[in-house]
């Protein structure tokens, strides 16, 4: 298991942390394999739930752009394709899936939340979903599929951060939750899970989900070779500075 990743099995819980509060928990990747082998390890030991959560001030940054200079456009896109088949697993996993947000949740980091069948905030969460500034077209369908098209439109084309007031409205986030009082939100996902087999649980939770993991991960491949993803990366970092 990477460093970065820190796993906390509780009986039928998983609970699955990113630990590189120095980077805001970006995802480079050790931790995206991090967490590939977390919900491997979840599924092996039969687990009724897999919870993910951040160390540190915020839950995720996101994509680690730190050192895209360093990398060709090849390994960007291998490093992409490793996100769009991370968030497809977990999207596709039997089990419950939650997730635990606080502060900071941008990016990659964002998509996983809305991978997730249960996505509580805080009140100071913050969201934003930069990707089509660049191209990248990551996790679309699925977004639409929680918040409906028209608003996962203008989730996508916001610039700006929304707050978790926003994300609750949009359909985004499920529950505004403080940390004191994540257990007790935690409980009670976890009775209606509990509530039913495992097999049960994963039937149903199935039948809602529609599988278009095909079309995603080509949807995703054509943005990032339709023209150089690190020379538009690095555009990106560069407004981001003229901007501050």
């Amino acid at each position: 298991m990477s460093e970065n990743i820190r796993l906390s099995p509780c009986g039928d819980i998983m609970t699955v942390t990113l630990n590189r509060p120095d980077k805001l928990n970006a995802f480079n990747d050790e931790l995206v394999e991090g967490l590939h082998t977390a919900l491997n390890e979840a599924k092996r030991r039969k687990m009724r739930a897999i919870v993910f959560r951040g160390e540190g001030k915020g839950f995720s940054g996101g994509f680690d752009l730190s050192t895209v200079s360093d990398f060709s456009d090849g390994d960007l896109l291998l490093r992409f394709v490793r996100i769009e088949e991370l968030l497809q697993a977990i999207y596709h996993a039997p089990l419950a899936t939650i997730c635990l947000v606080h502060g900071a949740c941008y990016g990659a980091a964002a998509d996983l939340v809305a991978v997730c069948q249960w996505r509580i905030a805080t009140s100071d969460a913050r969201f934003r979903m930069p990707g089509a500034q660049f191209g990248l077209v990551l996790g679309a369908r699925r977004l639409a599929n929680i918040t409906g098209s028209a608003t996962a439109q203008r989730l996508l084309l916001r610039t700006e951060p929304f707050n978790a007031d926003f994300a609750l409205q949009a359909g985004f986030i499920t529950e505004i939750s403080e940390k004191s009082a994540w257990n007790l939100s935690l409980e009670a996902c976890l009775s209606n899970v509990r509530a039913l087999s495992p097999e049960a649980f994963a039937a149903l939770t199935s039948r809602m989900k529609y599988d278009t993991c095909g079309d995603d991960l080509a949807a995703l491949v054509r943005s990032v070779t339709s023209s150089s993803i690190k020379s538009r990366l690095l555009s990106f970092l560069e407004s981001a500075k003229v901007k501050e």
